[in-house]
């Protein structure tokens, strides 16, 4: 198998990320292109798509959200998401032992609700809190509220945050729009089955599951490939799809990592010459093009991750230079501070300025800073 170096890899990633270049595609084709925005807080999905999209303004992605075209709900890594709605009714199925595992570790046994007193079961409460919805929509408060007054003794929060990771809320479009940050008390829900009209896809069998897991697969692939079992395992939070993609052998290619790890592509997907030049751009918080690897450097550095993703599921705006993360940016009270990991270049710098003052206009900011106090060695 062909080894593909580091620097191949960067450039596959950044073309199918529409990094290498914006494109004229509508922001729904995109959404559906990348799988899935990472939608902690509701405006970095927008900085995302205006890095990747000609002209792309906030009131195309409102638009998407109160047509319920796209929905905003807990998904990959039990992760927040923006997602197409019909990925989100086959691909949320598929994750949702993921989201399971996650209200498990964090207060629940297998079957019981264990804090705060005495046992619940978690199969009755999930039944309770959709039945408390009433085919219609409550805030995150008042589910919690309503749980804790039929259980003296829980705290509602937790109660409530069960409920949501077991089964599919999608959160009102007003909670995505744009300007929205924090407050996650004020988060509307609703039945992902009442709220698209349309039933959640179900694996009926085996082979359901593992279609569905092959199609999740091949868009990985599309959006971040190529890329080895680990990394998509990674992104999506499965096990065991190894299995899966030994199945689809027929249908991939094979290559190897620059330290000899095997890699799996979309037989008909090209690779970038590893000479394509990089443009800066500007990442919100939480890229998933951060995130979508085991194995990050292909984008990302150790040394310079650890800035970035300083912990407590902390992923720090950054921006990219060559095609490679070389800071970090902040923007607070309209002033948007670019901070360098290490000095650069006179022209990266007048392109990293350049493409901050169109962030700008974009976020309505008014004024870029530039701060290299921290950069102590050349690049």
């Amino acid at each position: 198998m062909t080894t593909l170096s580091l620097r191949v890899l960067n450039r596959a990633l950044l073309d199918r990320q529409f990094l290498l270049a914006r494109t004229d595609r509508p922001p729904f084709e995109v959404i559906g292109r990348l799988v899935a925005l990472q939608a902690q807080e509701p405006n970095w999905p927008y900085v995302g798509l205006w890095s990747r999209i000609h002209g792309f303004t906030q009131t195309e992605l409102v638009t998407l959200l109160e047509a319920r075209q796209v929905v905003r709900s807990g998904l990959l890594r039990s992760t927040q998401h923006l997602v197409v709605a019909d990925d989100f009714r086959r691909f949320r199925p598929l994750v949702q032992p993921v989201l399971d595992r996650t209200a498990g570790s964090r207060h629940f046994t297998r079957n019981h609700v264990t804090r705060h007193g005495t046992g619940l079961d978690v199969a009755s409460l999930v039944t309770e809190g959709l039945d408390l919805f009433g085919g219609g929509t409550l805030s995150r408060k008042e589910l919690a509220r309503r749980l804790a007054e039929r259980h003296p003794g829980h705290d509602g929060r937790i109660l409530a945050g069960e409920v949501e990771l077991r089964t599919p809320l999608v959160h009102g479009a007003a909670t995505g729009a744009w300007g929205r940050w924090g407050n996650r008390s004020a988060v509307s829900v609703t039945p992902a089955e009442v709220w698209l009209g349309q039933p959640m896809e179900t694996a009926a069998t085996a082979g359901g599951a593992r279609d569905a897991a092959k199609e999740l697969i091949r868009r990985y692939l599309a959006a971040f490939g190529p890329a080895g079992v680990k990394d998509v395992q990674a992104w999506c939070g499965l096990t065991r799809l190894g299995e899966v993609i030994a199945e689809m052998h027929a249908e991939l290619r094979g290559y190897r990592s620059p330290d000899g790890r095997e890699l799996f592509d979309l037989a008909d997907a090209e690779l970038p010459d590893d000479e394509t030049p990089a443009p800066v751009r500007l990442l919100p918080a939480f890229d998933n093009v951060l995130l979508g690897h085991a194995d990050r450097t292909r984008i990302i550095s150790d040394e310079h991750r650890a800035h970035v993703m300083p912990g407590q599921a902390q992923v720090r705006p950054s921006f990219l230079v060559d095609g490679r993360v070389h800071g970090t940016w902040t923007l607070d009270a309209g002033t948007l501070r670019l901070t360098p990991f290490r000095p650069l270049r006179a022209s990266d710098r007048a392109a990293l300025e350049e493409e901050a003052a169109r962030l700008l206009r974009f976020v309505g900011g008014t004024r870029a800073t530039y701060d290299d106090t921290s950069a102590t060695r050349p690049s």
